[in-house]
């Protein structure tokens, strides 16, 4: 089964917006073994929008667009698919329901916008949207599937992953494809290559492909066989023979987030977690705020950017600060001990650094950040240079910091 995926919206070939419609569709769908051929941008003008249905319809089996579906004077989607499928728009009794429901719990009135988004072809089946008032379409024409979802991505995120992969799952015949991508963080992917060594040995005809990040290292293992079930054993061949190699670096799995797998480990062990933050200014407590639950294992987050809130706030000596500076090993591991003792947590974990563009030094480098542990048996901090752009710096040694976490519950070296 072919696809082709149309995303609409000026913004997105303007580059004001980055287009991850397209990379989550693929990916989704790929996932159930449907192979996606090309991806379109089209302007808010309808006549291009018709076009490029116009253009995908007879190479696809699955045309599937996003974007235009929202009631401003902009938004032409409707009325090009209604142009290219000959229909015409009517008011839907199933969709103004639900748009009723959505405002209502939201306390917003009716208004023409509403009555706008109850509009849907003639001709389409309606695609349920859980999170939004802008429903989805089905077209189904000549052997062919025509989907049309809303742009906003957790919009069309949760109609892709309730409706429409369920739905397309049951089409599709022949071959199986399976994708499992491992998540590693603190190496590069060249080190992984080479520790992971001859991937005609690893592979056995699968693919591996090596997909780094500011953070981190994704390795995608892809299988193509004649059943699900084939492919899925074989992806899980790959991925022991993988893990067996490489195991340490590899925290997680999908779209797993390493706080998610800090947070089960804190729950599983009982223990318990304070943060203070310097240079990440809290975005180590914003990432284990994030799950679910983190309230069982985490107790407070501080940011103590300045020298004297480090000092009130920490307990850190201004003896100490003085002599070795705010952005040392000494004054991290302060701050996590600081931090522990005064919540009176099993962790304290502590960041403090130059994020820059300014304030470096030849001795202390734009970039420098040190990393404070501490629990019942002492203290320490590990020392990284993250490069020279400020939010970089800060995404990886929040992620640095997690992962230190992780290690050392784990006892990993």
């Amino acid at each position: 089964m072919k696809a082709e995926i149309i995303t609409i919206g000026d913004e997105l070939l303007l580059g004001q917006v980055i287009n991850t419609n397209q990379a989550y569709i693929s990916e989704k769908l790929t996932g159930i073994g449907v192979n996606v051929e090309r991806m379109t941008t089209a302007p808010d003008d309808m006549q291009a929008i018709v076009n490029a249905f116009a253009d995908a319809w007879p190479r696809s089996d699955v045309v599937i667009s996003t974007g235009g579906l929202g009631p401003t004077h902009d938004d032409v989607t409707k009325k090009a698919v209604c142009t290219f499928f000959d229909t015409k728009l009517v008011s839907n009794d199933e969709v103004r329901s639900g748009v009723e429901t959505f405002l209502k719990k939201r306390n917003i009135g009716w208004s023409s916008a509403a009555q706008e988004q109850t509009m849907v072809p003639a001709k389409a089946n309606v695609i349920p949207n859980p999170v939004g008032t802008a429903a989805g379409l089905l077209f189904t024409e000549q052997n062919k599937i025509c989907i049309v979802l809303p742009g906003v991505p957790y919009e069309m995120k949760a109609m892709i992953d309730e409706t429409v992969i369920p739905y397309l799952a049951k089409k599709v015949t022949g071959s199986s494809i399976r994708h499992l991508t491992l998540r590693t963080t603190g190496v590069p992917e060249s080190i992984l290559a080479h520790e992971i060594g001859n991937l005609d040995e690893i592979l056995s005809g699968a693919k591996l492909a090596f997909l780094p990040s500011p953070t981190g290292v994704r390795m995608r293992i892809t299988v193509q066989d004649r059943d699900t079930q084939t492919a899925e054993r074989r992806v899980r061949d790959v991925e022991r023979r993988i893990r067996a190699r490489v195991q340490k670096y590899i925290y997680g799995t999908d779209e797993e987030e390493l706080e998610e797998v800090v947070g089960r480990i804190l729950t599983e062990r009982k223990l318990t977690l304070a943060i203070a933050e310097s240079c990440t200014g809290g975005l180590i407590a914003d990432r284990i705020t994030n799950v679910s639950g983190s309230s069982a294992y985490f107790d407070r987050g501080v940011v103590a950017y300045s020298n004297r809130s480090k000092v009130e706030l920490l307990g850190v000596s201004n003896e100490l600060i003085e002599k070795h500076g705010a952005v040392s090993k000494e004054v991290a591991q302060a701050m996590a001990d600081g931090i522990r003792r005064k919540a009176k947590t099993d962790i304290g974990i502590s960041s403090t650094g130059i994020a820059g563009p300014t304030g470096g030094s030849d001795e202390k480098p734009v970039g420098l950040v040190w990393i404070g542990y501490s629990d019942s048996n002492g203290e320490f901090a590990l020392k990284f240079n993250f490069g020279d752009h400020r939010t970089r710096v800060k995404e990886r040694a929040a992620q640095a910091a997690l992962e230190l976490i992780r290690r050392r519950i784990l006892r990993i070296e």
